[in-house]
């Protein structure tokens, strides 16, 4: 089977290239490497370098007799969205309804969606069910939400997948942004992290997210597209169903490196819940699929890829 994975090479994305390559498929990545990395794609692995926003270059794809689609190119930053909305609406919300007409255009029914916990906004109960109330509390979140309703609404077969923190590091790549915003690589690349909040109603005052090992979330993606040619369609939180403090993450990588990590207090940042822990029964019970790594498992990893590759991908 041939797949079109958007954004495929970013973070999350070339992951799940190498997890459906291993498995044989066939795959074309379609990535304006904003973002991305065409070094951490499998070497065999076609390339498209491209907009979402280009229907030209968009149908060529699809002439080559695609049977799915797995959709990562969003913008994903919490804080700039909520700076540059209309740069979040245009890309995550315009763009993918132009990847939706290009694909029912050439009759392809299947696409596999990066959603994110950010739709809940701020639970009332933890852990978070998928029939919890939705209402975000940033723009990102609104994106995906409103993304999640447009499939339903053109009838197509699609999973989408509301994961948490994503993290670690597998297949001889890693984590390698510009700037990056996610909290182990900062720790692990710089020895110090500012913590936007230490006074909110958590156990030690700091932020709470479930985090989900990055090969744990390319196995769920794989796992989420042969689901669908089986007839499934749903939404599914993805993650661990365990909560980790930003405190507790500086100690474990503190653990792991050896190294004393400088903790710097800052106020909180607009958008950012308290706790975000997903319950994940029913990923289990209708995918069959539970995490196999643990939050130490996920520093390790990311720990030996940064200290392998302190510059990231050469460029």
């Amino acid at each position: 089977m041939k797949i079109l994975i958007t954004g495929g090479a970013g973070y999350i994305g070339s992951h799940t290239c190498h997890t459906l390559y291993n498995k044989g498929y066939d795959i074309v990545v379609y990535d304006n490497l904003e973002y991305g990395h065409k070094e951490s794609l499998p070497k065999h692995v076609k390339l498209v370098v491209g907009e979402l926003s280009d229907t030209k270059k968009l149908n060529e794809c699809f002439k080559e007799g695609i049977d799915g689609v797995i959709h990562f190119a969003n913008y994903a930053l919490v804080e700039y969205s909520m700076k540059e909305p209309l740069k979040y609406f245009k890309n995550n919300i315009s763009d993918g309804i132009n990847l939706l007409n290009v694909m029912l255009k050439n009759n392809v029914k299947n696409i596999v969606f990066s959603s994110s916990c950010a739709v809940y906004g701020q639970p009332k109960e933890i852990p978070i069910k998928e029939d919890f109330e939705k209402k975000p509390i940033n723009n990102y979140g609104w994106t995906k939400l409103m993304f999640e309703e447009i499939m339903k609404s053109c009838k197509l077969n699609n999973i989408s997948l509301r994961y948490f923190n994503a993290a670690g590091a597998g297949f001889g790549i890693g984590e390698d942004h510009d700037p990056e915003t996610h909290l182990i690589p900062i720790i692990l690349k710089n020895k110090e992290i500012k913590i936007y909040g230490n006074d909110y109603n958590t156990k030690d005052g700091s932020c709470i997210r479930d985090y989900i090992h990055v090969l744990d979330l390319a196995d769920i993606h794989l796992v989420a597209l042969e689901s669908l040619f089986k007839g499934i369609s749903g939404e599914y939180n993805v993650g661990t169903g365990k909560g980790t403090s930003v405190l507790e993450i500086i100690k474990i990588c503190e653990e792991i490196t050896g190294m004393k990590i400088n903790k710097i207090i800052s106020e909180r940042r607009e958008g950012d819940p308290a706790e975000l822990v997903g319950d994940v029964n029913k990923m289990y019970n209708e995918l069959g699929w539970r995490a196999k790594y643990d939050i130490k498992d996920i520093i390790k990893s990311a720990w030996e890829w940064h200290k392998n590759n302190p510059k990231g991908f050469i460029k």
